[in-house]
């Protein structure tokens, strides 16, 4: 019996470039995944998603990560801490204002158990929403001792009362540089970050790295830079291609070898309460998510191991 490549293949045509093709490469790409298992981490990873450059695909990146990671069979904790709240909508999460949120638990009238819901679509993913509420927050609290502190210590108080072990606890963070990123920086060990394939993108990105060398040097010392996903890739463009390039020379040991390409289904997704692994499965926006959560996946001994070595030299 012939796979469903093959059919592709046979009825659009298997000439190089052309319509069939690139759909039977996605179809054998989809299929191989399905036969894949993936690693569970041995202890919890948690990994805040920034960018201060806003339209990079970060929302995008964290919503699509995360329901990969959970299809796969992975525990997984999202927390938007970005006030615009697009995460909780494409993952179908209510957010209005005035609803239980991250807003409550920074501002310390509810517990990460109390706001937490459970995806209707994963039933391995949590998700912390966010409202609009959220926007006062950094003002609010802006005088407290422990201001950088606030998600670290809900997160520390959550992990250790908490009944289910997440493999992966993602954050997604506002396109800033503000308090609610440096929290979000302070209650993880990792950072990723999504690069959109733009010239623009590169500038962007010093900027970022020297914010995150702040945080590194005065609130937390074992905060690793251990992913870059470069978004919006368009393979028929040389742009594309040259961004990419000079992205992985200047960190070739942190940038995904996947990319994710330019797509229509990845923007309509989030309109339908959706990521594009429910919207479009067979598509090629979930199946390069789906492959760059796998990347991620694999990388985790050699990112913990790292980890553990720079927590040591700080202390």
């Amino acid at each position: 019996m012939e796979s469903a490549s093959e059919t592709i293949r046979r009825i659009f045509g298997s000439k190089s470039g052309s319509l069939g093709s690139e759909m039977a490469e996605v179809t054998s790409r989809y299929e191989a995944l399905n036969k894949v298992r993936f690693p569970k981490p041995r202890a919890t990873r948690y990994i805040a998603v920034a960018n201060q450059k806003g339209g990079v695909g970060k929302t995008t990146t964290t919503v699509n990560l995360a329901a990969s990671l959970a299809l796969a069979k992975q525990q997984v904790l999202v927390i938007d801490m970005d006030p615009q709240g697009n995460a909780s909508t494409a993952l179908g999460v209510k957010h209005n204002t005035g609803e239980p949120s991250v807003y409550d638990v920074l501002e310390a009238r509810k517990s990460i158990n109390e706001v937490k819901k459970t995806s209707a679509t994963f039933p391995t993913m949590d998700v912390v929403p966010s409202s609009i509420d959220l926007s006062g927050a950094e003002l609010e609290v802006a005088d407290l001792s422990n201001r950088n502190d606030l998600l670290k210590e809900s997160l520390e108080k959550f992990a250790k009362t908490s009944k289910k072990h997440y493999d992966y606890v993602i954050i997604d963070c506002p396109p800033s540089l503000g308090l609610l990123v440096i929290n979000s920086m302070c209650a993880v060990n990792e950072v990723l970050i999504p690069i959109q394939a733009e010239y623009y993108a590169l500038e962007g990105l010093g900027q970022l790295i020297q914010t995150i060398g702040l945080v590194q040097e005065h609130y937390n010392p074992a905060l690793l830079v251990s992913t870059m996903l470069v978004t919006m890739f368009d393979k028929r463009t040389l742009l594309s291609k040259e961004v990419y390039d000079q992205v992985r020379a200047h960190y070739p040991d942190i940038v995904l070898k996947t990319t994710i390409p330019r797509s229509v289904k990845i923007s309509e997704a989030p309109s339908f309460g959706k990521t594009v692994i429910e919207y479009d499965a067979r598509g090629s926006g979930a199946v390069s998510y789906r492959e760059a959560a796998l990347e991620i996946a694999r990388r985790s001994p050699q990112v913990l191991k790292t980890l553990e070595e720079r927590k040591q030299r700080s202390n």
